[in-house]
């Protein structure tokens, strides 16, 4: 029987794309049913005191999540994942920034309507966008990022890893972040980050 893994992302963030291809590592080898929502750092960080840089980050992070969003909508869950892995690949391992021609090239590699890429201006999205990194974030509270995972019913924040786990110790970290996720009463492992994101 499949072991059922639902993961809330955003586009946007380095760490969630780490952490959801360790989650398509895993998949190798495990029998996972991986359900994809859309979480939105935009939304996560509206209110908050963040340095004007990031400000601007987050408000181009916008026009991702309604693309994901429209898509998710027309084509169903499945075609999210294969959207977020072209949007994320061009993103992150291309380092590339996001533009319309980004986004059509990314809906046309996950076989989508490339006509999608106009949802990224679309406010009318905004309601869904925020209804499902709502239900992300209540499992978890508000004091975390993305991504959101939840396995077997125990919902946690990260893991914050790089570079990808592979193999073995991506099945270990897998295991072990269940093992902890799973006892009640537990909040919290953390130490300062020292890398950047690496996405090899």
């Amino acid at each position: 029987m499949s072991q059922r893994v639902d993961f809330w992302f955003d586009p946007l963030c380095p760490w969630a794309w780490i952490t959801s291809r360790w989650i398509h590592e895993v998949a190798e080898h495990r029998d996972l049913d991986v359900r994809w929502h859309v979480m939105s750092l935009s939304v996560l960080n509206e209110d908050k005191d963040v340095p004007e840089s990031y400000k601007e980050m987050i408000e181009r992070g916008w026009g991702p999540v309604r693309i994901a969003i429209a898509a998710e909508e027309r084509y169903g869950a499945e075609a999210l994942g294969r959207l977020y892995t072209e949007l994320g690949t061009r993103r992150h391992n291309e380092r590339r920034e996001w533009s319309p021609e980004l986004f059509r090239e990314a809906l046309t590699a996950a076989g989508l309507d490339p006509e999608l890429a106009d949802a990224a201006d679309d406010t009318s999205l905004d309601p869904a966008v925020r209804a499902s990194h709502k239900d992300g974030i209540d499992r978890v509270g508000q004091e975390v990022g993305t991504p959101v995972i939840e396995i077997d019913g125990h919902a946690f924040f990260g893991p914050v890893v790089t570079p990808i786990p592979r193999g073995e110790q991506a099945l270990r970290l897998f295991d072990g972040v269940l093992a902890v996720a799973s006892v009640d009463g537990f909040y919290e492992l953390k130490r300062t980050r020292t890398r950047d994101p690496i996405f090899d």
